[in-house]
């Protein structure tokens, strides 16, 4: 049976095509929605883009017919737009004149006239208002990624027998030689590319070679006795993120790292940034490039005083706070002298070892020969994520840091978020290397190890 679906306007603003996602259902869009677009079209950043983009697409389907009375949707279905059921009656405590209010009167009207009718929003309240009132409603699922527990980590552990264990370092290990571990039941092991392994000898457990999928075979670590920027690893995930890290941008030019807060993702990136830029024989970047999405592709930076770096600072703080436990390795001398301290890594902004810059002004760029660190990427929409994937030039390396399970942003959760969103879509490329921290692999202090796991 043919549904119904009545589109909110944060829908469209997070996925401005959303429209030819609903096959060969009838698609509504109240009038109030183009009327939230109007107002917003004339915005800077992503918002603003985004609700230009979804107009002409609009445009493109008026001139195939009338809007009123709906017209064929590319990919199958129907979208026309709702003027009517302003006279609908709403439960007491529901004010007519909001905008959300008004959509609900739409979903009403059409529920009257006809079965399977679902409101398709971002917006959890509304989602919670339509229930009250007997509207089905549902999230805009179609970018939504996988439960947290089902997605992609980039991390196993295998089994082996212990002479193919001894061989690895000759010629890999076939993944046919493998396998997975499931209480005492040995399963197929189906590895994808770039994956790390922890390969254990199954003779002996304490017998463990840290590995990594290579496309064909199993193979030793290539940077796992480095010490970047003078940091060792602490853990297998450590090690791990090393790798990725350290593996140039030819070879990898997307990392994705997501784990819990204090598994060093943001220190182990700069640590080996730095090493990049001031250790290497000759620098494989022109810069390291900062950036974090509490500075928004949509938000207008500048009204605020000051330069740019000046403007952006505040968001920074835990990069800089990262800077100065690297730039100064001596625990006992570092904090007597906070101007010394401060002064080297004005330095390093001053030479242009170092850069931060707000989203907004990397949209339409190709960036070329720059070690790219975007924070707390969780706080990323879909577009985002792949409007900065996409700005990625020759000799780049672009790496996604964050934890979905401390998302900031008010339409996304731990499923719709962009660091999720391209875990998933680039799991499998040759081209991305992913880890996932544990939260065992916490390394901040005792006390926020201990919080991580009770909290």
């Amino acid at each position: 049976m043919l549904k119904t679906f009545v589109l909110d306007t944060n829908v469209l603003i997070q996925s401005p095509y959303s429209i030819l996602s609903f096959e060969e259902n009838n698609l509504v869009l109240p009038i109030v929605c183009l009327e939230e677009l109007d107002d917003m079209k004339n915005d800077d950043g992503e918002r603003g883009s985004n609700a230009r983009e979804c107009i002409r697409v609009l445009e493109r389907l008026r001139l195939g017919g009338n809007l009123l009375d709906g017209v064929p949707l590319p990919n199958g279905g129907t979208l026309r737009i709702e003027q009517n059921y302003s006279g609908i009656e709403l439960p007491s405590g529901f004010h007519a004149s909001k905008h959300d209010n008004r959509l609900l009167k739409v979903c009403i009207g059409i529920a009257n006239e006809q079965s399977q009718t679902i409101l398709v929003t971002k917006d959890i309240l509304l989602r919670l208002k339509a229930q009250l009132i007997g509207i089905d409603a549902q999230d805009f699922t179609t970018e939504q990624s996988p439960a947290p527990s089902e997605q992609y980590t980039g991390r196993a552990e295998v089994y082996t027998a212990d002479e193919k264990l001894a061989g690895i370092k000759k010629k890999g290990i076939d993944p046919k030689d493998v396998y997975l571990l499931s209480g005492e039941e040995k399963k197929l092991f189906e590895p994808v590319v770039n994956q790390f392994i922890i390969v254990r000898s199954e003779v002996n457990e304490r017998k463990t070679i840290l590995a990594r999928f290579n496309g064909t075979h199993i193979i030793p670590l290539s940077y796992i006795r480095k010490e970047p920027f003078g940091v060792k690893p602490k853990n297998v995930g450590q090690y791990f993120l090393q790798e990725a890290l350290m593996t140039s941008a030819e070879e990898a030019p997307l990392v994705i790292v997501k784990g819990a807060a204090g598994t060093a993702k943001t220190f182990y990136s700069l640590a080996v940034g730095m090493e990049k830029m001031l250790e290497a024989d000759e620098r494989e970047y022109r810069k390291i490039l900062l950036t974090r999405p509490n500075v928004q592709f949509d938000e207008d930076i500048g009204f605020l005083p000051g330069s740019e770096q000046e403007k952006i600072a505040p968001f920074l703080r835990p990069a800089i706070d990262n800077l100065e436990l690297l730039v100064d390795r001596n625990e006992k001398e570092r904090y007597k002298s906070e101007k010394e301290l401060h002064g080297k890594i004005d330095e390093l902004f001053d030479r242009g070892i170092i850069a931060a810059e707000a989203m907004n002004f990397i949209r339409g760029r190709t960036i070329t020969h720059t070690y790219l660190i975007i924070d707390e990427a969780q706080n990323l929409t879909p577009k985002q994520a792949k409007g900065l994937i996409t700005r990625v030039g020759r000799g780049t390396k672009i790496i996604l840091l964050g934890d979905p399970q401390q998302i900031d942003h008010p339409l996304l959760d731990e499923r719709t978020n962009g660091l999720s969103f391209a875990g998933e879509r680039m799991k499998g490329s040759s081209y991305c290397w992913q880890i996932t921290m544990l939260q065992e692999e916490c390394e901040r202090s005792v006390l926020a190890a201990d919080a991580a796991n009770r909290m």
